[in-house]
C-alpha cells in the first residue's frame, strides 16, 4: 500500500479520483455467479485473497485514505448533523475507539499508534499528522465527541447498532459516504424497519434470518458481507439530502461516455460486536470503480453483463439504475464471449 501525503483525490466537482492498478486488482468483486438475487451473504470476517487483500483487517487502509478523510470532512462541514449519537450510546462510542484504535495500530504500525498507561492513552496518526493524549471514557478530554474524534480518522461509514427487545436499532453514526441512504432518516429505526424498502427480499426472510443471526454475534467474531449499486461519476456522497446535486447525473450517461461516467459501487460491510456495550460496530467501506477500469479484467466484464443482463427490473428501480441500464448493457455486451 502506497499513500502519497501530497494527492488528495476528490469526489465532486472535477473528479480527479483514479484507481491504480494495484486498487484495481483488489477490488472487491461483489458477484460470484453470472445472475443476482439478495442472500444473507454473511461470512466470518477473516483474512482471504493473500496479502493487501481488502480482506486483510478489520479496517481497510488504502490508497485513498487522504482523498476520502478529506471528502469526510467537507461533508461534515456542510451537514454536521450527519454525525450523531444518542445519549445512551456514548459507551458504546467508546467502544469503538478502542477497537478501531487497537486495530490500526496493531495491522499499520507504520501509519499508527497506541500507548495506554492504565486510562491514560496516547494516539497518533502520522498520516492526519494528530497526536493526542485522553483519558478514556472522558469525552472532556477529546476534542470533539468520540464518535466523531474516530469517525474522521476512519476510510467508510460506520453505524453503531444497539441490542434491545431482540432487534437492532440505528441509535449512532457518522455516515457522509451514503448509498441513496440518510443517518438523519434512519436515525432510531430498527433493522426491520430500515430494511422495510427493499424489494423482493422481504418475501424471502432475508432480513428475518439476518437479524436472528446478527443478534447472536459474539464478541471476537466479527462478520462481513458485500453490497453493490452503481452510481454516476465518482461520487461518494449520494444521500438524499444532496440529490439536488447529484440526481441529474444520471440522465447525463452515453454510449460515449458510459465507461468513463459509470461507476461499480460495491460496499464491504462488516458488523462486530463491542465488548461493553453489546452494541454492533456495522461499518461500510466503498469501493468506487469505473466501468472502462472493471472491463480491464475479461472475467468480471462478462459476468457485470450477464448480471446486468438478468436484473430484476425491480431491483434496476430501487437501486436507481432506470435512467442508463440499458446503456451499461450495450457497452458490457461487447464483453461477453457468448455474444
Amino acid at each position: 500500500m502506497r499513500i502519497e501525503p501530497e494527492k488528495i483525490e476528490t469526489f465532486r466537482d472535477d473528479f480527479t479520483y483514479t484507481n491504480s492498478p494495484e486498487a484495481i486488482r483488489r477490488f472487491p468483486f461483489p458477484f460470484p455467479e453470472d445472475d443476482y438475487r439478495y442472500t444473507v451473504n454473511i461470512e466470518p470476517h477473516l483474512p482471504k485473497g493473500g496479502e493487501g487483500s481488502v480482506y486483510e483487517h478489520l479496517i481497510d487502509i488504502d490508497e485513498h485514505y487522504l482523498s476520502e478523510m478529506h471528502e469526510r470532512s467537507l461533508v461534515l462541514r456542510d451537514m454536521p448533523s450527519r454525525c450523531l449519537a444518542m445519549d445512551h450510546m456514548e459507551l458504546a462510542c467508546w467502544d469503538m475507539i478502542e477497537r478501531c484504535m487497537v486495530s490500526l495500530s496493531q495491522d499499520y504500525p507504520d501509519y499508527f499508534s497506541l500507548t495506554k498507561k492504565a486510562d491514560l492513552w496516547t494516539w497518533e496518526n502520522k498520516l492526519l499528522g494528530l497526536k493526542d493524549d485522553f483519558i478514556f471514557g472522558d469525552t472532556t478530554t477529546l476534542p470533539m465527541s468520540p464518535l466523531e474524534y474516530i469517525g474522521r480518522q476512519l476510510p467508510g461509514d460506520f453505524a453503531l447498532l444497539d441490542q434491545r427487545d431482540g432487534n437492532l436499532f440505528m441509535d449512532a453514526g457518522i455516515i457522509t459516504c451514503p448509498a441513496d441512504w440518510s443517518l438523519a432518516f434512519d436515525a432510531g429505526m430498527s433493522f426491520t424497519e430500515w430494511h422495510g424498502p427493499v424489494p423482493m427480499a422481504q418475501n424471502e426472510s432475508i432480513f428475518d434470518r439476518a437479524l436472528k443471526y446478527l443478534t447472536v454475534l459474539p464478541v471476537g467474531k466479527p462478520v462481513r458481507r458485500l453490497n453493490w449499486t452503481m452510481t454516476i461519476n465518482a461520487r461518494m456522497d449520494t444521500a438524499p439530502e444532496t440529490y439536488h446535486e447529484w440526481g441529474h447525473e444520471r440522465t447525463t450517461v452515453t454510449p460515449d461516455n458510459v465507461g468513463e461516467k459509470v461507476y461499480l459501487r460495491v460496499e464491504l460491510q462488516v458488523i462486530d460486536r463491542m465488548p461493553r456495550s453489546n452494541a454492533l460496530m456495522f461499518s461500510i467501506r466503498t469501493y468506487l470503480m469505473s466501468l472502462q477500469d472493471l472491463v480491464s479484467n475479461p472475467e468480471w466484464a462478462q459476468r457485470l453483463h450477464r448480471v446486468m443482463k438478468t436484473l430484476p427490473k425491480a431491483l434496476i428501480d430501487y437501486k436507481g439504475l432506470t435512467r442508463y441500464h440499458a446503456t451499461v448493457v450495450d457497452y458490457l455486451s461487447q464483453f461477453d464471449r457468448s455474444n
